[in-house]
């Protein structure tokens, strides 16, 4: 490694976003579940909606922890990485959470 490379990301760091996403993303599905459940039993609107507010959330929470990741991942790597993405194709995908 030269002096202008950066560190690898470490792999307990990328498994520790990756449970992260994951977890976020089983909450999402388990509130979202809670939703339909109120939706199909007439539940309050009030409730279905403050349900969905959280389903929402944690989507967003979950999908700005997947490009975070990445843009770690991506900036970390080698230069003539193939699979690295560009500061435009980061910057699309974290305004399209927004």
């Amino acid at each position: 490694m030269d002096a202008n490379s950066e560190p690898a990301p470490e792999p307990a760091a990328y498994a520790d976003a990756q449970r992260q996403i994951v977890n976020r993303l089983r909450r999402a599905q388990g509130q979202l579940a809670s939703v339909l459940t109120a939706v199909e039993s007439g539940a309050d609107c009030r409730d279905v909606v403050i349900q969905l507010a959280a389903v929402s959330k944690a989507l967003d929470r979950a999908g700005f922890t997947i490009v975070s990741s990445a843009m770690k991942n991506c900036l970390s790597k080698p230069e003539d990485d193939s699979d690295k993405l560009t500061m435009d194709e980061l910057e699309k995908l974290f305004l399209s959470l927004s």
